[in-house]
């Protein structure tokens, strides 16, 4: 069994993620203030809001969020899902739950780093690189090629962390296809689900369409709240469920009832929040363009498919964790390089960068930017 190694993106954002001027590779949607989420609450929930019991919750999360959460889906109940304390409590537990030392997990590359570390802790993981070359697209014949007699889960994420990348429908079918050949397990990071740029990209949730599908969510991205730390996973194999809720017995356990009343608040609320998220993205990623154009020596674009985060090529002769570097230490802007996605599973980019684009606040940064490279350009 390997030991979990260092957080590579939450060792550097503890270095600056709150000590940054310009926090420009932020992974989230804008929030808000808790008085702007409470004045979208219907009657019932702003009455239970104001007479809230700060006891314990249950473990599963509240009977009331649970059927909140199952009706944005298209065929899940309340007893399909399961709550956790963000999204990354929810990778932990899954993969504890459904993976054992003779299994094999297969998971894609770049990723969000605790799809591979954690089920390396535990079994043998195979990483499949997604190609920046062929538009940052799965290839299916590599993860057929990858899948073994032991192959027990496969995760994927689309819209994707961190270039931002959505497959095809066609695509999702024959993920899913292969793995209802063999029984394996599909689990679909989704956190950045409706806030595509265009809704034809949106993909169906994959616990909707496969009955050993696990979709994981988050209050956190799309919808721009990730001070209330409330996730889920939604799934209809309830013994896989079982098993992970005895994961969350050691863990955080349960739920704070205050974030879990603010989830059900904004779930109600979700198109109202989605509707602004779309129109920020939209306006961001036109600004965002903009400046790429103005630097065509320096970056190379590539326009994201869906979520709030892009991962372009940096061109410059010093290279992108130098550029980085500099940047926040002279001009305040933080941006993710490279190395934060280095892979123990295989090669992966190094020479890009992530940048966010679901801030309210994106200009001065970029002008930062711009007066960053005129400095040194003198």
């Amino acid at each position: 069994m390997r030991a979990l190694r260092p957080f590579a993106l939450e060792v550097f954002f503890s270095k600056w993620e709150f000590t940054a001027r310009h926090h420009l590779c932020a992974s989230d949607m804008q929030s808000m203030k808790l008085s702007e989420l409470l004045a979208m609450a219907d009657a019932d929930d702003r009455a239970a809001w104001d007479a809230l019991y700060l006891g314990y919750t249950e473990t599963w999360g509240s009977p009331d969020l649970r059927e909140t959460i199952a009706g944005t889906y298209e065929r899940m109940a309340g007893s399909e899902i399961l709550t956790f304390v963000g999204a990354e409590e929810g990778i932990f537990a899954a993969m504890h739950a459904l993976l054992g030392p003779e299994d094999h997990a297969i998971t894609i590359i770049p990723n969000y780093q605790s799809v591979e570390s954690v089920p390396l802790t535990i079994c043998h993981t195979t990483g499949i690189a997604l190609d920046a070359e062929r538009g940052w697209d799965l290839d299916l014949q590599q993860l057929r090629d990858a899948i073994r007699p032991n192959t027990r889960v496969i995760c994927i994420n689309f819209p994707h962390n961190p270039t931002g990348k959505v497959i095809s429908r066609a695509a999702l079918d024959e993920v899913v296809s292969l793995c209802r050949a063999r029984g394996i397990y599909l689990f679909s990071d989704e956190v950045y689900r409706l806030i595509e740029r265009r809704p034809e990209m949106t993909l169906p949730q994959v616990a909707d369409i496969y009955e050993r599908g696990i979709s994981l969510g988050v209050m956190s991205k799309a919808y721009g709240l990730p001070g209330i730390r409330v996730g889920w996973v939604a799934c209809r194999d309830v013994e896989a469920l079982r098993r992970m809720e005895g994961m969350k017995h050691y863990t955080s356990i349960c739920g704070a009832s205050p974030s879990e009343l603010l989830a059900q608040i904004a779930l109600k609320a979700r198109e109202r929040i989605l509707a602004r998220n779309r129109g920020l993205i939209v306006r961001n990623l036109a600004i965002l363009e903009a400046f790429f154009a103005e630097h065509p020596d320096l970056f190379e674009w590539y326009l994201p498919d869906g979520g709030c985060i892009g991962y372009p090529r940096y061109l410059g002769r010093d290279g992108v964790e130098v550029f980085a570097t500099r940047l926040v230490e002279q001009s305040g802007v933080l941006l993710l390089p490279a190395s934060v996605y280095k892979s123990d599973l295989g090669a992966t980019p190094a020479d890009r960068f992530r940048i966010g684009y679901g801030r309210d606040n994106m200009e001065a940064g970029l002008d930062a930017i711009r007066a960053h490279l005129r400095k040194q350009a003198a």
